[in-house]
């Protein structure tokens, strides 16, 4: 009996993710069906694309420029060991539109907006207002959190493609002001070694990583407990999951990218 207890807690924890994640799952079916139905409120979108597009701008530019310097710096260091210093502009293009710069702006949207989206509707839910809103004849889902994926899911990718554009100059700022690179060369390497599917990929990670981190976010708030406990469980749990499921697509996304 000791040894089938192991095993029943595995089944247990097991079923309980199945379960969550189908809830998660016909969560995210809700949100995109109330994105194609009337009534639409484009107030809230447009307030949505601003919070999670624009005032996320800073913090996204500031990862990647220092993450395209400091992968120049790692890349020109490692490849001296071998004499391929050379190959500098080739794999910090690769590097960050591939792979660092969808990842880490999901992830700086995950840190902020998803936070900041389940703490607000979390708050909402222990206030009542949710509850407000159905006594109005407003329904929540479509209300609060459609705009909101729908906003990330048009915003994040182009905040993907501005952080990869900063990160390349990041690299290109170290690479021709202190490793000695020729600028004329160093951007001619490395728009001849990115290919279309590398940014299609980028974008299509980046849309996907929206979606993931505004519908935790949402689902967190809408789920919240009560008190300010269930507040602060929802907010961090949202978090904790997004940058989880964030990881764990960009894996999936990745080899169906780059594995054919």
């Amino acid at each position: 009996m000791a040894l089938l207890q192991p095993l029943g807690a595995l089944g247990r924890a097991t079923l309980a993710l199945l379960a969550a994640l189908g809830r998660v799952t016909l969560f995210a079916l809700r949100a995109v069906s109330h994105m194609v139905r009337p009534p639409f409120y484009g107030r809230e979108l447009a307030v949505a694309l601003l919070n999670i597009g624009w005032l996320s701008l800073p913090v996204v530019g500031l990862t990647a420029v220092f993450t395209g310097a400091a992968l120049a710096l790692q890349i020109y260091s490692g490849g001296a060991r071998f004499s391929a210093e050379a190959v500098v502009p080739q794999i910090v293009a690769i590097g960050m539109v591939r792979e660092l710069g969808p990842v880490l702006v999901g992830l700086m949207i995950a840190a902020r907006v998803t936070s900041s989206i389940a703490a607000e509707i979390a708050t909402m839910k222990v206030t009542e207002q949710i509850d407000a809103l159905t006594t109005l004849s407003t329904n929540p889902m479509k209300y609060l959190v459609a705009p909101r994926v729908l906003a990330a899911l048009i915003v994040v990718p182009l905040l993907v493609a501005v952080g990869d554009v900063i990160g390349v100059f990041g690299g290109f700022a170290v690479a021709t002001g202190s490793l000695g690179f020729n600028p004329a060369s160093y951007l001619k390497n490395t728009v001849d070694f990115l290919e279309p599917l590398d940014v299609v990929s980028s974008l299509a990670k980046g849309c996907a990583f929206g979606g993931i981190a505004a519908t935790m976010g949402c689902y967190f708030g809408m789920n919240s407990g009560r008190g300010a406990q269930g507040v602060g469980r929802a907010t961090k749990g949202s978090v904790e999951a997004a940058a989880i499921l964030i990881l764990a697509a960009n894996f999936v996304l990745t080899g169906v990218f780059f594995s054919l």
